[in-house]
């Protein structure tokens, strides 16, 4: 039957695809939107891989963190092949008309860069644009300090201790990428510049990175590897953190991946957002082939091979929409890398990823199929004469055993592809189960309204007694219409309310009692004179100092951090080196909640507290072991107790808090905090300048400016968020569109039925528009509630962030979702109003 099967299903769609757009449109936004965000991130990961060596600015980076690499480190470096040295720290820059800005400073040596080119404005070399003239250093400044403090090339600005000409602005670095995410625009200077700044105190946080390029003829993945497994084997105690080339920006790669995830996810939700549409539209196809299929079963034919026939149809349809949704997302980072290519900071390297387009198509036909089987099993059983008569009756019917046996087969399918190849598992289950209960809980909207429409008393007015027997007659909308615009609004509730909530964390106002200032590289020698400075040009204000160090968690319970297995939420405190204190008072906005303080006089070795939530991500307690990397040093403390962090109050608090006999004699510095209930931009600016003059090795961070940097981060991470979900909202209005299209025919029976009965065209609008109005109301009230408890989760439980309603922005899709359902609904009545009576009454 197999044959005969293909040859009737292509001798009917001979016809044309009319009935099949939506179910062609749906597949093919699914599929187009996991084919473009699988094959952008391939791109992008191969672009780092191919240009790996240049990002990272040599075949291996070693990074250490307040302290240079002593005489031994440097010489086995310099022994393994050619090392250029860069450091990196925070400092404030002066103009001479006394306007100050953050910048982010980068001082290298005279074989920066090895690999690659810096892009200078004007064109001149790293030499000419660093070398002293004069007694005066030459730099190179990103344009928007230029632009911020009013300046040009051939200005002077100082910094710390020495004076600086800036020869050149630098619009592009070869190792920006891997140098990660400053909070001020780049300033360029040469390594002799920095230690005339007097910015370099013991303890001060400047990372020194040392990049070495093995010789050509050696160079190699192997080659890199063997330097890298030699540096910890013959210097395991430098703490140094350490990349290849191979992933010259880690952070960045593990961003994108789960990025990608994300984004996948999304496609996903449109895919199954239009396998309504498939379900649909298959069975508007079947209900229009009635007659064909009577025939066939009159004729012999089996209910399996009437089924066989159509499965087959929509088989080959699914495979056309697949197919254009695989072109379209194969072609998007081609069309990225010609259009965006030159403004773009991330190098896409596009190619076509055979690997992700043929994951795209197993998901474009399961979703065809997980939705189309229903209907289609559901012909296996119907009695001739009813296909015959066109009989609409409320009588539920399951499908054959086999049938529910291949259904369940298929979602369990699509099921494991979505978390079998996921990066995170639990947020892939999660998503998983949160689709299955919103398909349920749709269903379950779509019966109670039917339910409530039934049990309602008749109302006298007539329009609005024939608009709720329509919601719960046999054949109804209503199912479909829930389902269809449900999910959708689902999704952009959830969007808009998360973006209101980042909007409102990063862009509006600071958090009550937040600080104003941050201070940083304070010298400990400085410490309490500067606090008293503060409190003598802000009496009101509250100052909060404490010591800081950075270290790396090198080992937990013995084993090293490499082997441990954190959960996602833990593993970036295993990534990198990380913020340290000590101290004897539980830090303020820290609440013990295992485990006790130490005392003041704490004499049985190093201690150390511990978040509380990292704690259980690492799986660590009370009582364990935790080995960090402190200036060269491994430092074993014993956990004494864990914490609760209330990190929104943006206060200083640190995941690791130590005792003080931990870093007795330990070169760092502090950093303070000043908050101020009465800050005023005039007020800050004039703080700064007095900061600078006094201080001017110290470095200080208006908060709500770095917030600024934040949010404008964010902001472009929800453009994408939005852009990707768009694809899913396009897909419930075509599902909609398809839905009511679905329903035409018996829109155009009972339209000519009443209106032979009298009814009125004006009446007749009325009730439909009546009926709209209830169905997409009910429908936007699940949206946005689903919706809400979306965002309130992820934006409490992923982000940890506060969470307030945004009423606003659920308002508008109340009433964007009450003119989409209406206005669909109405163009279709028109169409149906507009048949002529007799052609109709001929044919019942």
């Amino acid at each position: 039957m197999s044959l005969l099967a293909l040859r009737y299903a292509v001798r009917e769609l001979r016809s044309g695809l009319r009935g099949f757009y939506v179910f062609i449109a749906c597949i093919a936004l699914g599929v187009m939107a996991i084919a473009g965000v699988g094959s952008v991130a391939g791109s992008l990961n191969e672009g780092l891989e191919h240009q790996g060596r240049v990002l990272l600015g040599g075949d291996a980076a070693f990074s250490l963190m307040q302290r240079e690499a002593t005489a031994q480190e440097r010489a086995f470096l310099d022994a393994r092949g050619m090392v250029s040295i860069a450091a990196t720290m925070r400092a404030m820059a002066h103009a001479p008309n006394g306007d100050l800005a953050l910048v982010d400073l980068k001082a290298v040596d005279a074989r920066y860069p090895m690999l690659g080119s810096v892009t200078l404005d004007p064109a001149m070399t790293m030499a000419d644009v660093l070398a002293a003239r004069d007694g005066t250093f030459g730099a190179a400044a990103d344009p928007l300090l230029l632009a911020r403090l009013g300046l040009k090339t051939g200005d002077r600005v100082s910094v710390g201790k020495a004076s600086f000409v800036i020869r050149s602005a630098v619009t592009a670095e070869p190792d920006k990428l891997a140098s990660g995410i400053g909070l001020g625009p780049r300033f360029l200077v040469s390594e002799e510049a920095l230690r005339a700044t007097g910015l370099l105190q013991p303890g001060s946080l400047v990372r020194w990175t040392y990049r070495v390029r093995l010789p050509d003829a050696t160079s190699s993945e192997a080659a890199t590897q063997k330097l890298i497994d030699d540096a910890r084997t013959d210097l395991p105690e430098a703490g140094w953190e350490i990349r290849s080339r191979s992933n010259a920006s880690p952070q960045l790669e593990r961003n994108i991946t789960r990025f990608t995830q994300f984004l996948t996810l999304v496609g996903l939700a449109a895919l199954l957002v239009g396998g309504v549409g498939v379900a649909n539209a298959v069975k508007s196809h079947l209900d229009q082939r009635r007659d064909v299929i009577a025939t066939f079963k009159a004729l012999g034919a089996t209910g399996r091979d009437v089924f066989t026939i159509y499965l087959t149809q929509v088989m080959m349809l699914a495979i056309v929409g697949s197919v254009i949704g695989l072109a379209a997302g194969a072609a998007l980072p081609y069309a990225i890398a010609a259009i965006f290519g030159n403004i773009l900071p991330l190098p896409v390297d596009p190619t076509i990823h055979a690997g992700q387009l043929a994951l795209s198509f197993v998901y474009g036909l399961l979703t065809a199929l997980a939705f189309g089987l229903w209907p289609l099993a559901r012909v296996h059983d119907a009695p001739v004469a009813t296909l015959f008569r066109e009989q609409v009756t409320s009588a539920f019917r399951w499908p054959r055993r086999r049938y529910l046996a291949l259904i369940a087969l298929v979602i369990a399918l699509l099921v494991a592809v979505a978390i079998g190849l996921a990066y995170d598992k639990r947020v892939a289950a999660v998503f998983v189960a949160s689709s299955v209960g919103v398909f349920a809980v749709l269903r379950g909207v779509a019966s109670l309204l039917m339910t409530i429409a039934r049990r309602l008393p008749r109302p006298r007015l007539t329009m609005l007694r024939l608009a709720i027997a329509n919601i719960h007659r046999p054949g109804a909308l209503t199912p479909s219409v829930v389902m269809s615009l449900g999910l959708g609004l689902a999704v952009l509730v959830t969007i808009t309310q998360i973006d209101g909530n980042l909007r409102r964390q990063f862009m509006a106002s600071l958090p009550e009692h937040a600080p104003s200032f941050y201070f940083i590289d304070i010298p400990s020698t400085d410490s309490q004179r500067f606090g008293q400075f503060l409190k003598q040009q802000v009496p009101e204000a509250a100052v909060e100092r404490v010591p800081m160090l950075r270290g790396r968690i090198v080992a937990a319970r013995g084993v090293k951090a490499e082997d441990l297995k954190p959960s996602p939420d833990a593993a970036w405190t295993l990534q990198s080196d990380r913020g340290l204190t000590y101290t004897n008072e539980v830090p303020h906005g820290s609440t013990v909640v295992e485990g006790k303080w130490w005392n003041a006089d704490n004499t049985g070795g190093p201690l150390v507290s511990l978040e509380a939530k990292i704690a259980n991500g690492l799986g660590l307690k009370v009582g364990d072991d935790i080995t960090v990397n402190v200036l060269g040093r491994d430092i074993t403390a014993k956990i004494a107790n864990l914490r609760n962090v209330d990190w929104q109050s943006l206060g200083i608090n640190f995941v690791l808090v130590f005792s003080p006999d931990a870093f007795a004699g330990a070169p760092h510095t502090d950093i303070a905090t000043l908050t101020d209930a009465n800050s005023t931009v005039a007020n800050d600016a004039r703080l700064i300048k007095a900061v600078a003059a006094a201080f001017p090795s110290i470095t200080s961070v208006r908060v709500r400016e770095a917030l600024e940097t934040v949010g404008t981060m964010v902001t472009n991470l929800v453009l994408a968020v939005r852009g990707a979900s768009s694809v899913t909202l396009i897909s419930a209005i075509l599902v909609l569109g398809g839905a009511l299209a679905a329903g035409h025919r018996h829109r155009v029976y009972d339209a000519v039925i009443l209106k032979t009965l009298g009814a009125t065209r004006g009446r007749l609008l009325g009730a439909y528009a009546l009926e709209y109005l209830m169905i997409g109301f009910s429908t936007a009230i699940f949206g946005v509630a689903a919706g809400s408890i979306a965002a309130w989760q992820i934006v409490t439980r992923l982000m940890n962030l506060g969470f307030v309603w945004q009423a606003g922005s659920a308002a508008l899709v109340v009433l964007a979702a009450l003119a989409v359902t209406v206005g669909l609904g109405l163009a279709g009545t028109l169409l149906a109003l507009n048949q002529k009576p007799a052609a109709v009454l001929r044919n019942l």
